[in-house]
């Protein structure tokens, strides 16, 4: 997986939106538990027992950057044992374990999980508003007033660029509008070598984070709530169809790859270093990977920056922040004061959020590097409400869209290049039919 954190392979199913429910696989976890809650233990010398913590970062698990955490966790709670078990594919495999009660006793919740169904799965780890004040993207697992799940990390979306290319295309500032980054791109096209835009389309995952600009468009955090109803979120002025209409321009103006079926991951994070492409749709966790690669290839990393969604309100700029993975204590777990301890301490005082570039679940901690363009800019931050997510999931399951999934965006890059017949207008006019109809139906 290499360095890609969850914004890189659910990757970063903590997007918008929650994807299947995950009874639809069959799963039932064992069924309801105690809902016993994993408090934190007052002195750490309360806390014991081996505690096995499941991980999609392959990578920092092979490397020992994991062991290394565990080190530094035990010079605080010598009597727990962490053990590490990384999996590929997490998703796919934590549903499947999920159907018995050995999952891990701390996992990442996965994104098949219905968050109505948090309680049947994991321990509620205190009340909304005891957490609440302390970490950002809480109410992503409140069910009930209790908290589920507790943030790894956010990311803010925007587009990763090289400011060398842009600035060799005489580009100095942030495109204000879709059009103008439209043009900006056309500049970068007619006066570089560099393919204007990378879509990553084969990956496809990368296609999934374009919803994460859902609340930027409005500025408004509660912007992906709104969607609960019969809301035609594609209709012209609505947040989806202004962020679907640009990348859908974006290929039919030939300013993206020729064959996006070609594209590779991996090998972007190279191409953009060098120079040879100049900008992707990605979250702030991208920066740092990015910079690596600049190294690497022996190029600038300082020349990798980060700017917002084209769109301001009121002469402002704004970033929604959005959730990674949330680290959970399986409700079956017979060492959950130790598997919190876990989850306080690496959220805490790991630096974890830190070494990523990423934005930190404590409110109380600084923004990082990766994100001094928008500090310096005053472009203002939304936590992003997750108040309605359940609904907009039941909405969004029942219409087989797929917010956060890659296949509605791959077909409207395919109408774009012409690769299936069809009409923006009339493909933005079908999704708003599917979405209205489930919002109708879901849940009746």
């Amino acid at each position: 997986m290499g360095k890609n954190t969850t914004f890189a392979g659910r990757r970063w199913r903590g997007g918008l939106l929650a994807a299947a429910v995950l009874t639809a696989a069959g799963c039932s976890g064992g069924g309801a538990v105690s809902g016993e809650t994993a408090k934190a233990p007052a002195d750490p010398a309360d806390a014991s027992g081996t505690i096995k913590v499941l991980t999609h970062r392959t990578d920092l698990v092979q490397n020992g950057t994991m062991a290394r955490y565990a080190e530094e966790f035990n010079k605080v709670y010598p009597k727990v044992k962490v053990k590490f078990e990384a999996l590929t594919d997490y998703e796919g495999e934590v549903k499947i374990r999920m159907n018995t009660d050995d999952y891990g006793d701390v996992l990442m919740i996965p994104a098949a999980v219905a968050k109505n169904d948090y309680p049947k799965f994991f321990a509620p780890l205190g009340t909304a508003a005891e957490l609440g004040g302390t970490y950002r993207f809480s109410d992503k697992t409140e069910v009930g007033g209790k908290v589920y799940g507790i943030a790894q990390f956010g990311t803010a979306n925007g587009f990763v660029y090289n400011k060398a290319v842009w600035k060799k295309a005489g580009l100095t500032g942030w495109p204000a509008t879709p059009g103008e980054f439209l043009a900006d791109l056309r500049a970068v096209k007619a006066k570089t070598d560099a393919l204007p835009y990378y879509t990553n389309f084969k990956d496809g995952w990368p296609l999934t984070a374009w919803s994460n600009s859902i609340g930027s468009v409005t500025c408004d955090a509660e912007a992906g709530d709104k969607l609960a109803g019969a809301v035609s979120p594609w209709r012209e002025g609505g947040e989806l169809n202004t962020i679907d209409s640009l990348l859908h321009d974006i290929v039919e103006d030939g300013l993206s790859e020729k064959d996006p079926n070609t594209t590779n991951w991996e090998a972007s994070k190279g191409l953009i270093a060098r120079g040879e492409v100049a900008t992707m749709q990605l979250g702030s966790w991208a920066v740092t990977q990015m910079r690596d690669a600049a190294e690497k290839a022996g190029t600038d990393p300082d020349d990798i920056g980060f700017m917002p969604f084209p769109v301001r309100k009121d002469g402002k700029y704004c970033a929604v922040l959005a959730s990674d993975y949330q680290q959970a204590v399986n409700a079956h777990s017979a060492h959950k004061a130790a598997a919190r301890a876990w989850i306080d301490w690496f959220t805490r005082k790991s630096g974890y959020a830190a070494a990523e570039g990423a934005v930190p679940t404590l409110k109380s901690a600084a923004m990082p590097g990766t994100l001094k363009d928008f500090v310096d800019n005053d472009v203002t931050f939304l936590e992003r409400s997750e108040a309605k997510t359940g609904e907009v999931n039941a909405i969004d399951n029942a219409a087989e869209i797929g917010l956060n999934k890659p296949d509605y965006r791959q077909k409207l890059v395919d109408l774009a290049r012409g690769a299936q017949h069809g009409s923006l207008d009339d493909y933005f006019a079908d999704l708003d039919k599917r979405w209205n109809e489930a919002a109708r139906t879901a849940g009746s």
